[in-house]
């Protein structure tokens, strides 16, 4: 059975993109701990980011890199938190999350309101940056 991710993938269900290539997505998370919390993918179907292969783990945080360079250019932030955390979907993800403070990547926080249409804006921005570097 394809995972929530795979779906989003295959687009059979909707999302906010900010980057993608061949083997990884970048899309923003719709219950985000902040604005422009971003998830990074394989397409590649995995469960569990250690047990990716060497070079598709090295091409996912290179392009989560590239992601984050773009989010934080775009969104105001002290820094691009970064949080592996593997249970809540079994296809690996990389969750980018503009921080202030370490509070702010705790994930028992309440999601914050963005409208679908600062989300789209948003990940356009974003899209732009990574083309435009």
């Amino acid at each position: 059975m394809p995972t929530l991710f795979t779906r989003i993938i295959e687009g059979e269900i909707p999302c906010y993109r900010v980057a993608e290539n061949d083997a990884y997505l970048a899309f923003l998370d719709i219950r985000p701990l902040a604005k422009g919390h971003t998830l990074v993918i394989p397409k590649k179907e995995s469960d569990y980011i250690f047990r990716m292969e060497d070079g598709e783990l090295s091409g996912l945080m290179l392009f989560a890199k590239q992601v984050a360079l773009a989010l934080e250019q775009e969104v105001t932030c002290a820094r691009i938190g970064v949080a592996v955390i593997g249970l809540e979907v079994p296809h690996t993800h990389i969750h980018l999350v503009p921080i202030n403070q370490v509070s702010d990547i705790n994930f028992k926080n309440p999601p914050v309101e963005v409208s679908p249409e600062e989300m789209q804006a948003l990940a356009e921005k974003i899209q732009a940056r990574i083309l435009s570097n």
